[in-house]
């Protein structure tokens, strides 16, 4: 079960546009005057696009410096996280509820590097229901659909379960983030409370769709209705 992290789980986009232009700053010795939209794209996409529309030539060097500054930025802010950002509706409880399911491991699929998507989480108290280590991250540089079948091969090496589209789930709010699940292999429960409307989320080939997470219980039915119970024991 991977869940995306920014505006399925968490709305911090106040704390990150702060870190990335610290980060940005650090690394140019500029000012940052426009920061590359997410659009549920990873960091180092967004890394390459915010110096290129910002008038920077990108070099070899400085992708790894500016996720390293920006690592340094985001948890100098992690104290602002809980005060400027929101817990996404009925978040907790759809976490907490899934958890319950026999053979289940949730971990995250997002573009956020690795040690942000632990302070977000970790801010709101969602930390303990996530196995960081079999997730998918912004720093890896490839494309989300490649991240999350890196997800998978992590899970089966420690499970010893190979794992696909039968026993895979993502839940994200954008039409990437489905996009990546059909094309890496996994079932995909759209969820309309961030950057796609509902039936930009059935278009792009979501398997379910739901508002949003309030309804822990609808939630876990759509999980389990997409995964064979032999599948989610194995799992």
């Amino acid at each position: 079960m991977l869940w995306n992290v920014d505006l399925t789980l968490v709305d911090v986009a106040i704390v990150t546009r702060d870190a990335y232009a610290e980060a940005f700053r650090v690394v140019t010795g500029r000012p940052l005057v426009k920061l590359a939209p997410a659009l549920g794209r990873p960091d180092s996409e967004i890394v390459f696009e915010t110096l290129a529309v910002n008038g920077v030539v990108a070099e070899d060097a400085h992708l790894p410096r500016f996720l390293s500054a920006l690592a340094m930025a985001f948890a100098d802010r992690r104290k602002r996280l809980a005060a400027e950002g929101r817990m996404m509706p009925g978040a907790r409880d759809a976490l907490k509820a899934v958890a319950r399911l026999d053979g289940v491991v949730q971990t995250v699929l997002t573009g956020t590097i690795k040690s942000n998507a632990v302070h977000k989480l970790k801010a709101f108290g969602l930390d303990k229901y996530v196995d960081f280590d079999l997730g998918g991250y912004g720093e890896e540089v490839y494309p989300k659909a490649t991240l999350l079948q890196v997800a998978q091969g992590r899970a089966k090496q420690r499970t010893g379960t190979p794992f696909t589209a039968a026993n895979t789930v993502v839940i994200g709010d954008s039409t990437r983030d489905v996009q990546a699940a059909k094309i890496g292999g996994a079932a995909v429960i759209g969820v309309a409370s961030g950057r796609s409307m509902a039936s930009e989320l059935r278009e792009a080939g979501a398997d379910l769709v739901l508002p949003d997470l309030t309804n822990a219980s609808e939630v876990v039915a759509a999980v389990a209705g997409l995964t064979a119970p032999l599948d989610r024991k194995a799992g």
